[in-house]
């Protein structure tokens, strides 16, 4: 018997994973997120770099809406995706900005928002092994901004997941970007050597 795909690998473990993160208890997943926030604030990695890229929260994903206000409260610049398909832009975001609906039913800045080039990524993820490899929801825009952005200027990019998270391997394809960093509230796990 023929072993799946890539693709088929990640769409069973993307099922698989999404029921595992989307079981954990509402309490849970707000006190990790706070330690995962905590993390991500110490690593010296993140420090002073502007602007910082990030993800407004939907389903059960860490929410990063308390680690972006504490970026911007120490000075940083910080950006939300705005989905069009197949690409994301970078738009400026401050909390009270009015965000419209976007693709996916995403909350993002409106097309008015200006359009910044971020240094950092803080990214959504649904699985992730130690060698950074990271399973999204499928459609690839993450991989694609990295490598968009990759084109003009290094770029950290930081996953932030809880610790159930954490499969052995990720089905890796062509397109895909390994992560920098990933954040769980266990620990901080750098995926490439110093």
């Amino acid at each position: 018997m023929q072993s799946p795909s890539p693709p088929e690998s990640k769409e069973r473990l993307r099922s698989e994973m999404l029921a595992r993160r989307d079981a954990l208890d509402e309490g849970v997943r707000g006190e990790a997120a706070s330690q995962i926030l905590r993390r991500v604030l110490d690593c010296p990695d993140l420090e002073g770099v502007t602007p910082v890229g990030a993800y407004w929260p939907i389903r059960s994903e860490v929410d990063p809406r308390p680690l972006m206000e504490a970026l911007l409260q120490r000075g940083q610049d910080v950006a939300l995706s705005q989905i069009l398909h197949p690409h994301l832009s970078w738009r400026l975001w401050q909390p009270g900005d009015v965000l419209i609906k976007g693709g996916f039913g995403v909350r993002e800045p409106g097309p008015d928002a200006p359009e910044v080039f971020p240094k950092a990524l803080i990214v959504p993820l649904v699985a992730f092994d130690r060698r950074g490899g990271r399973i999204g929801y499928g459609k690839g825009h993450f991989d694609r901004a990295i490598a968009a952005l990759e084109a003009q200027h290094p770029v950290l990019t930081v996953g932030l997941a809880y610790a159930v998270q954490e499969i052995d391997e990720v089905p890796i394809e062509p397109h895909d970007r390994l992560l920098d960093i990933i954040v769980t509230e266990a620990e901080l796990i750098r995926t490439k050597p110093a």
